[in-house]
């Protein structure tokens, strides 16, 4: 690491002594006088001239001074108080506006927006101040009711255009949205949103705990989901129906795991670094860190070697988990943050658990941050503790080891590399073309432009991608380039966040933006209706990030078309992180590089084991 150097120098302070024949030292000649003269010599030398006008003094108590001087002292307090007076008049009379650090970016404009649709996707009981009018209360009691959850799962978000409660990704979002605070709270609280996020993760939050015991220390299973679509069905469910969620009437199955390190620790996860952004509010912390204990130590059961999608037809078209070693990589890892118990650290420095995670591998696919692979996202989060606090042996090789990866994550998102396809309108193809590009070139944006503020905090100028040396803005130009893209720098000129820009997407996939609220409860199949029309929705749903384009620029805005049109829970996550990244409009911008070690114990490191006794 490169640290700044601090100019110094002796501070000398000098003493100027007055000469003794200055003048300054010369005694009072009136008061030699004085004591030479009578006293009636002294009151004639003393008296004023009667030539020389009196002056006239007012008395106030400790000072006396000239009248003349008093009026026009109190004169000028007069216009003073007249002039502010009618400044104070006049601004109270202006409409009041939301003060902010500095002028607002355009990331600001967008990131104001995108936090709008976590509200518009909430399940549950809503309360008044949401601020989405077309919705109301949903998922309360249309699910199918298990014994172990009194009055069944309420709460939390649904997915995306379906009316399914996916709590794989719903949990991947609420511990990205939490990092994004750890890192970026300045900012959030600069913008007036700091309180609107901890409300939306705490919504999360709040949710998930009820998706397994997690008052007890030990649990056997974990729910998994919420609602259920079969491809080609001809009954009621969320794939056949298109309904709003108020409106659901036909019974949403739970579906539950007793096999889910996957799951486990992605729920660990977000409740472990909710824990970090609620330290303010020491019992509610306090749950969420007891329960995240609970569930990674069902994750990391030995019995719990299958990933929580495997084989189960409701799950596997939809988020199904490739893997579980870089969910128990990145649990560990927050888990350490959380709880500063170190025996995380050992675990998430083990070399068997590096070993599976591939994290040496040199795979260009698990460079791509997602809901489904976490690593890039481990490494980062100990690469910081290796930049930050540099704890030495015995983790120092294996934080080293991440550190390097997170430099390689970075080479391979430059495109004069081309580990990854770009689009010719400027687009990194992080899922080789493939349909919904935008949620993996987000969170591509949010590790980049994380890293650079990294470097930037610690004095680090820049990397090595071999020979090539490149400086921190070099992340920062990869991640505006595709942040501006998603906002309307793109061959089709169009803001694929809607409601952001003039030109957006007006037939957004999803069923409560497309069927109106007004009052009429649409059937399973009336509501086809709304789903087929040609027009526009009659519902904005403000700040949805949609899948994207095509790997040729192209876009069409087309409702029954979800590669295009649908937006996602995970998706949004990434990019409220990258603009919370990117935007300027903070006078204290920045990483808040300590919030995230506050639970950490003093670090001592074990001394090496002495050498053996030599013998000749």
């Amino acid at each position: 690491m490169y640290s700044a150097n601090h100019w110094g120098g002796s501070f000398e302070i000098q003493f100027e002594v007055e000469d003794e024949n200055s003048p300054d030292l010369e005694l009072d000649r009136s008061a030699v006088l004085r004591q030479q003269l009578d006293e009636t010599q002294q009151g004639w030398l003393l008296s004023p001239r009667e030539s020389k006008k009196k002056d006239k003094y007012i008395d106030l108590g400790c000072i006396i001074c000239q009248r003349k001087l008093f009026m026009w002292v109190a004169i000028s307090i007069l216009i003073a108080f007249f002039v502010v007076g009618i400044r104070i008049v006049v601004v109270k009379r202006l409409p009041e506006n939301r003060e902010t650090a500095s002028p607002l970016d355009e990331y600001c404009i967008a990131l104001h927006k995108a936090l709008m649709f976590f509200n518009a996707q909430k399940s549950g009981h809503l309360p008044k101040s949401n601020g989405i009018p077309w919705r109301g209360d949903a998922g309360v009691k249309n699910m199918e009711q298990i014994p172990d959850v009194k009055d069944g799962l309420v709460g939390g978000y649904y997915d995306s255009g379906e009316n399914i409660r996916f709590h794989f990704p719903m949990a991947f979002s609420m511990t990205l949205l939490s990092w994004s605070v750890i890192e970026y709270s300045s900012k959030y609280q600069a913008i007036g949103e700091y309180n609107h996020i901890r409300d939306i993760i705490k919504w999360g939050t709040d949710y998930l705990l009820q998706t397994f015991n997690s008052s007890a220390s030990t649990i056997n299973k974990i729910y998994s989901q919420v609602g259920v679509a079969q491809k080609d069905s001809t009954s009621p469910d969320d794939g056949y129906c298109w309904q709003r969620p108020e409106d659901i009437n036909y019974k949403q199955p739970v579906l539950s795991s007793t096999s889910a390190p996957d799951l486990a620790s992605e729920i660990a996860s977000a409740l472990a670094a909710a824990s970090i952004i609620f330290h303010d509010d020491m019992v509610y912390s306090k749950e969420l860190i007891e329960a995240a204990k609970t569930a990674y130590k069902f994750a990391t059961d030995s019995n719990q070697r299958t990933p929580y999608s495997f084989g189960n037809q409701f799950i596997e078209p939809f988020y199904n988990s490739t893997g579980y070693w870089d969910e128990l990589l990145w649990g560990a890892s927050w888990m350490f943050y959380a709880t500063g118990n170190y025996t995380y650290l050992s675990l998430a420095t083990d070399a068997n658990l590096l070993k599976n995670a591939k994290v040496a591998s040199h795979v260009p696919d698990l460079n791509v941050f997602s809901w489904d692979n976490k690593l890039p996202g481990a490494e980062l989060l100990l690469a910081r503790l290796r930049i930050f606090l540099s704890p030495g042996y015995p983790y120092e090789e294996m934080l080293r080891t991440y550190h390097n990866a997170t430099d390689r994550n970075m080479c391979s998102y430059l495109q004069q590399f081309n580990v990854f396809n770009w689009t010719r309108g400027g687009l990194i193809q992080l899922n080789h073309g493939g349909p919904r590009p935008l949620q993996y070139a987000v969170n591509a944006a949010f590790l980049a432009s994380l890293y650079a503020d990294y470097m930037n905090t610690s004095g680090i100028p820049g990397w090595y991608c071999g020979n090539n040396y490149f400086d921190s803005d070099t992340l920062y130009r990869f991640a505006t380039s595709q942040v501006n893209y998603i906002l309307g720098a793109n061959p089709k000129n169009m803001s694929y966040v809607v409601g952001y820009g003039s030109n957006y997407p007006l037939n957004v996939h999803h069923r409560g933006a497309s069927i109106p609220n007004d009052g009429n409860p649409y059937s399973c199949t009336g509501g086809w209706k709304w789903r087929d029309r040609k027009s526009q929705n009659p519902n904005m749903i403000t700040g949805a990030m949609v899948s994207g384009p095509d790997r040729f620029d192209r876009f069409f805005d087309l409702r029954k078309n979800s590669n295009y049109t649908e937006p996602t829970l995970a998706g949004n996550a990434g990019l409220v992180a990258s603009l919370v990244s990117l935007t300027s409009s903070s006078i204290n911008g920045g990483i808040d590089k300590n919030s995230i070690l506050s639970s950490l114990l003093p670090l001592y490191s074990p001394t090496p084991p002495p050498p053996q006794t030599w013998k000749p």
